[in-house]
């Protein structure tokens, strides 16, 4: 196995699929990268059992074949070469030479047949997604994930395409973050899954490279091919996302959104965002609320704890119901303001024991528990 690479594509290369290899590998070759060189591409693969990836960088093949490395040290290796132009030559007893430069390494790799096979599909149903688009959606909602391990249901992003439309749904019991866009549902295609947190981070961190996306899944397993159109560092084809899904039923989320409307105020999001983000500067573990209320044409952000102080914050809003006052965690209210781009969003309050709702009129909606006054 021979090949001849540009040093900045293979990094990037790498750099797409180090994060699945972690600090504690149960097993030697799930710390190693699986090269394979054909045709004018070399192609990287790493797995952990639960979550594989798989993309392709172009090189200057001589000889085909395959071998694992140790990723991690093979990537710093790569970051650091000297020269643009980077050899790569492999014998059949996995001994692989390096040579950058002035610079050459020799290493040892573990040959291709102990490397666990990524999973194949057979009956799994199918979308083509917009990437850009996607991306808005999981970052809407990703932040309300649990990440408490007894809960495991809720370690992960909820997708439900169903009734034509896709729900993306992400909850830690406390809130619910929930968006959905219209989207062409064959009924034999309808179904849904949990995709786990470490997943939802990877594919968020992947999707800008092109136009679109497919989404395969059944009951076990998921997978995305994302197009690496737009990238120009030696992608090319597709990143190929495979991972297990989080076994089980997802609670009826649609039980926690409250079905009538009692106050409802607009708000100019940055400047809501920026009035609690500053109030909550003086918050504290044990007082972690900012008390909101509402009177007439007005909105207070206030906040206090015994170790800091206090903070005092003011809106003008269009505002003319009875005077309500309520408390949030700030974290809660902050999460959904951060991620939404819209300049205005709506929030919808009842009474100090009852949930606020944020909305946009882009199918958009989190629920946020108060905290006691």
């Amino acid at each position: 196995m021979k090949f001849k690479i540009n040093r900045d594509h293979f990094s990037n290369g790498l750099a797409q699929v180090l994060n699945v290899v972690g600090s504690k590998a149960t097993m030697p070759i799930l710390s190693n990268v699986l090269i394979e060189a054909e045709k004018d591409y070399i192609c990287l693969t790493t797995t952990n059992l639960d979550l594989g990836i798989r993309c392709k960088i172009k090189a200057e093949v001589k000889e085909g074949g395959a071998v694992t490395l140790p990723v991690k040290r093979l990537a710093t290796i790569v970051r650091e070469l000297p020269n643009i132009d980077v050899t790569f030559d492999a014998t059949p007893n996995h001994q692989v030479k390096l040579s950058s430069g002035g610079s050459t390494f020799k290493i040892v790799g573990i040959g291709k047949e102990e490397f666990p096979p990524l999973p194949e599909f057979g009956d799994e149903k199918n979308f083509t997604l917009e990437q850009a688009e996607l991306t808005s959606m999981l970052k809407s909602v990703s932040y309300a994930q649990s990440s408490d391990e007894t809960r495991y249901i809720l370690n992960g992003v909820y997708f439900n395409f169903r009734d034509g439309k896709l729900n993306l749904v992400a909850t830690d019991g406390r809130r619910l973050a929930l968006i959905s866009k219209d989207l062409e549902v064959p009924p034999e295609n309808a179904g849904s899954i949990i995709l786990p947190a470490k997943t939802v981070s990877e594919l968020t961190r992947m999707l800008d490279k092109g136009e679109k996306l497919k989404i395969a899944f059944n009951d076990r397993r998921a997978s995305f091919q994302i197009n690496t159109d737009k990238d120009s560092s030696g992608l090319v084809d597709s990143i190929y996302l495979y991972s297990k899904v989080v076994e089980g039923n997802y609670p009826n989320y649609q039980q926690v959104i409250p079905k009538e409307t009692h106050q409802r105020i607009k708000l100019e999001r940055e400047l809501f965002l920026e009035c609690v983000h500053r109030a909550a500067l003086v918050t504290s573990e044990k007082s972690n609320s900012v008390k909101i209320k509402l009177t007439s044409n007005l909105l207070e952000v206030t906040a206090q704890s015994p170790d800091f102080g206090e903070a005092h914050e003011s809106m003008a809003i269009a505002y003319s119901g009875p005077d309500l006052q309520v408390a949030f965690n700030p974290a809660f209210v902050i999460d959904p303001l951060k991620a939404l781009t819209k300049d205005e969003v709506f929030f919808e309050l009842k009474d100090e024991v009852s949930p606020g709702v944020f909305k946009t009129l882009e199918n958009f909606i989190c629920v946020i528990m108060p905290v006691r006054l």
